[in-house]
Parts: C-alpha cells; sequence; structure tokens
C-alpha cells in the first residue's frame, strides 16, 4: 500500500479501527512496510541499531524511532513538499521539533474523528478556547485543531480567548444559556489562573486540559490540579487531551486520568533502558505510541513519558524521563 491507499482504508475503516485489534495490527505492519522502505531515517534507523531484520506480528512489535529525531532529521516518508509544519514550543535556545504537514486536511479530519468518537459533532460544541503560551507562537498542532473545531462550530460564541477573562465568561454563560455543549480548552497554568480568580458554578461544561504550566508557575501534579478545578467550578470530572507535534492522532480522558487512545493510535510501555523491550501491562516504562495518521512521516515513535498501559488499551501518563527535555507541550505529572 502507498500513502494515498493507507489513508483512503482508514477512513473507510475509522470506526472498525476503534476496536477491531487485528485490523489495526493489519496495517500497522503495512505502515512499517511502507516506511522501512521510503523513510531513510527510519531506514537508517534500523540498520544501525540491527533492527532491521525484525519481522514484526503485531504493531506493539513495531521498532519505535526516538522522538527527538523530530529535532534534527528529516522524518517525510516518500518524496514529497510540506505544505506546514509543525513546531514545539519549548524554553529559549531550545531545539524545538519539527512535524512537517503534507495534507492539513488529513490533520483536521483525523483530529475530528477522533474527537467526535468521544463527544460527538464538533457542529454543536461552543469550543472557548483559553490557550495563552500556544497562541503566542507560530506551528502549534493544537492551535490548529482547535482552528479547525471553531470554524465547523454552529455556535457563536466559539472562539479563542487570550488573556480577555470577562470576554470568556460572557461567552461561556451565553453558551449555556443557548443550550450549546460547552467545552472549555485550555492549558493548564491558565486554567488554574481562572479558578483562581475565584468561585464558579460551570456545572454541565466540559473543561479539558491540555498539560503544561510552560514555565508561568510551579508543577503541581494533575490529580492536584483536577481537584482543584473541580473544587472551584463546581464539576464532578476535568477531562484531559493528550497530543504532541509529533502525532496527528490524540487520546482522551472524560475523567480520573486514564486516557483512551484514538482510533488510530495505540499506546505501549517499554523498558526504560532498552527501547525495544516491552515491560507489559500494569506496570510503569517509557511511552510508546504508534499513530497511523503518521504516514506520511513516522507512525512509530519513541516518546519521552513515563506510564502504566493496560489490556483494555487505556493508558496512564505518569510524568518524563529523567534528563529529557522541558517541552512547551509536557504534561503534568500525575
Amino acid at each position: 500500500m502507498n500513502s494515498k491507499i493507507i489513508k483512503s482504508y482508514i477512513q473507510q475503516n475509522f470506526s472498525a479501527l476503534c476496536s477491531d485489534g487485528a485490523l489495526f495490527d493489519e496495517l500497522a505492519l503495512e505502515v512499517f512496510s511502507l516506511q522501512r522502505a521510503e523513510n531513510s531515517l527510519y531506514k537508517a534507523y534500523l540498520e544501525l541499531t540491527g533492527q532491521d531484520s525484525v519481522v514484526p506480528q503485531t504493531a506493539a512489535e513495531v521498532p519505535v524511532l526516538p522522538i527527538q529525531l523530530f529535532k534534527s532529521q528529516d522524518t517525510r516518508t516518500g518524496n514529497w513538499t510540506p505544505t506546514d509544519f509543525f513546531l514545539s514550543s519549548g524554553t529559549t535556545g531550545m531545539e524545538q521539533s519539527r512535524h512537517p504537514v503534507r495534507d492539513m486536511e488529513w490533520y483536521d479530519w483525523v483530529s475530528r474523528q477522533i474527537f467526535e468518537s468521544f463527544y460527538g459533532p464538533v457542529e454543536g460544541y461552543s469550543f472557548l478556547a483559553l490557550l495563552p503560551g500556544y497562541l503566542e507562537r507560530t506551528g502549534s498542532s493544537l492551535i490548529a485543531m482547535m482552528h479547525s473545531f471553531i470554524a465547523q462550530s454552529r455556535s457563536p460564541h466559539s472562539g479563542f480567548f487570550l488573556h480577555d477573562t470577562d470576554a470568556l465568561l460572557g461567552h461561556l454563560e451565553a453558551s449555556r444559556k443557548e443550550g450549546f455543549s460547552t467545552m472549555l480548552f485550555g492549558v493548564s497554568f491558565a486554567l488554574l489562573d481562572l479558578a483562581e480568580s475565584g468561585e464558579r458554578d460551570l456545572d454541565g461544561v466540559v473543561v479539558m486540559e491540555t498539560g503544561g504550566m510552560k514555565g508561568r508557575r510551579k508543577e503541581i501534579i494533575r490529580s492536584e490540579l483536577h481537584e482543584l478545578l473541580q473544587q472551584q467550578w463546581h464539576l464532578d470530572a476535568v477531562h484531559s487531551e493528550y497530543g504532541m507535534t509529533e502525532l496527528f492522532s490524540q487520546g482522551y480522558s472524560r475523567g480520573g486520568g486514564m486516557f483512551e487512545p484514538g482510533a488510530t493510535m495505540r499506546v505501549f510501555s517499554r523498558d526504560m533502558t532498552d527501547p525495544f523491550a516491552s515491560v507489559g501491562y500494569h506496570r510503569t516504562g517509557a511511552l510508546n505510541v504508534v499513530d497511523l495518521a503518521n504516514v506520511d512521516t513516522i507512525s512509530f515513535i519513541a516518546t519521552e513519558d513515563l506510564g502504566k498501559c493496560y489490556p483494555n488499551g487505556t493508558f496512564e501518563v505518569l510524568g518524563r524521563l529523567d534528563n529529557s527535555d522541558i517541552r512547551g507541550c509536557n504534561l503534568l505529572l500525575g
């Protein structure tokens, strides 16, 4: 299969990929075959690490590429010209990850399908985006996703709110009164700032934190952040999004810190000292992500996140590997 055929297959079988592990494995092996043959970086990495002779039988067995290589190497599969780049944030002087984008419409389609598989049609939502730090730079995949969702929303209250808290709260209240499903999508430090400005009743609003204090505040564990937001805003749960510059797919937690991967995504745990050794379920390890939506770049990625994986496909994010770079999309320890 080539990239175009794989994308078409994903579009035709998206719903089945959510629950059919054998179908996911089959397609992952097709993507592996394509990227091993046509991605010069991945091919060289397999050869240098002695993994070029590996014959994987499942997605979990496919060798993964260290995520750090997105900072310095060309990750394209095949020969094509990027229409855009997703760029990671970071502290001054830090090298950014660069994820070349072949087709922004593909990213928009994937992120929408994943979102709707968890939350329903985007048209019915008011999306209130509280994303300072992301808005203040270029190349954010999260901003690209929110731009797409806001453009498709039927609510006149959807939009980005950088520092205008009064406008945000006004649109939020109007959205609720007019019967729109309302989602407050916010970076962690901005949600915490808003919560500390006063107690409010946001019962019925979906609060989605995207992680990261971005150097603005002291890092706290995710459960502590969620508890504070729930108390200040009278919420039963705080939701979370798991995504990053190097991925086209997302995972979501609808409370409690347990993430479910999108249909085009699977997460596995590896040994922290051996990138090619699995640690199995229920044990803490470094997280590997298989992202079929990354068919034009690299689908098999060794992240710098620590976590646990479970037999039903869910996963937890527990922190970061020691000595790894501090990233703008760094998730809270939790």
